[in-house]
């Protein structure tokens, strides 16, 4: 791959999507050929600000561009992709795989589970399946369908079937070395870490800076370039991602949801809806019963 800028590499959340995550849910699961068919098998590069993918050919050739180094898959294989990695990919019309995106929340969650054994969702690793290609295979297939589905404690089994197969990586990765992360990912990383903590508490930027130990102009440049959005605008991303999944899985009020997001008037967490999602609360949740079919 030809040397390029950061800048000039898109950051999406689901590639061809704008920064806008599609769904409530903190994952997204599908199979590789549903998003690359349209795209003529081919994903150029990108990479995602805040969101780690699992990409598994079960079979079928695969061409992985990641970080200007290109291989080729040939065997059944599960190719971790951390936040910020720049990759692409070419796949034969035949593929048959699945791709599975996770949401920052979840990945701390996970990894919060897991302990300090091995940071296996932050770092790049491509694990041949081997004998272990058909229990991979049968895992991404029941966690796309429970993704696709409506069935009671869907969320709670989907999670479930994410923790397994982490534990799977974990279990590959655990006496392989990592190279250190350079400095400004390193502080990409902290900064989402400290978003995730404490985006209840509506910190100032300036405090989360200090934390850091860099000013507010280095993590607001560091986030532009990373997240392709000033520090800000990701904290509001979580906040916003939150009030999705309230509005979408409870029923609270507008007023409590507000002030469980930490909100100090009702009327600027709508206004702040308004302005990013496009609409109000009410009317996203209005959607979301007009979308839901009846039983």
């Amino acid at each position: 791959m030809t040397k390029t800028a950061s800048s000039a590499i898109p950051v999406f959340k689901l590639y061809g999507e704008n920064q806008q995550w599609p769904t409530p849910d903190l994952l997204h699961c599908e199979t590789i050929s549903r998003r690359s068919r349209d795209y003529q098998w081919e994903i150029q590069p990108h990479r995602h600000a805040d969101l780690c993918q699992l990409l598994y050919v079960h079979q079928g050739q695969a061409q992985l561009e990641i970080e200007g180094q290109r291989t080729t898959l040939n065997e059944a294989t599960l190719q971790v992709l951390p936040p910020l990695c720049v990759h692409g990919f070419r796949f034969a019309e035949d593929v048959e795989g699945y791709v599975l995106t996770l949401a920052a929340p979840l990945v701390s969650h996970l990894q919060a589970q897991l302990g300090a054994t091995v940071d296996g969702l932050q770092v790049l690793g491509s694990y041949p399946a081997g004998k272990d290609s058909d229990y991979l295979n049968n895992l991404f297939a029941r966690l796309q369908d429970e993704y696709a589905d409506e069935q009671p404690a869907r969320d709670m089994l989907m999670h479930a079937l994410v923790s397994v197969l982490l534990v799977w990586i974990s279990r590959q990765a655990i006496q392989r070395r990592h190279p250190r992360a350079p400095r400004g990912r390193e502080y990409f990383r902290r900064f989402t870490q400290l978003v995730e903590q404490q985006y209840r508490e509506h910190p100032k930027i300036e405090d989360l800076a200090h934390k850091l130990g860099i000013s507010v102009s280095h993590l607001n440049g560091t986030c532009r370039e990373l997240g392709g959005q000033p520090a800000l605008q990701i904290m509001h991303d979580r906040q916003l991602l939150e009030a999705k999944r309230l509005l979408t899985y409870t029923s609270m009020t507008i007023n409590e949801m507000s002030e469980v997001l930490g909100f100090s008037d009702p009327t600027n967490f709508s206004r702040l809806f308004r302005r990013r999602v496009g609409f109000s609360p009410k009317a996203f949740r209005e959607r979301l019963k007009a979308e839901t079919p009846e039983d």
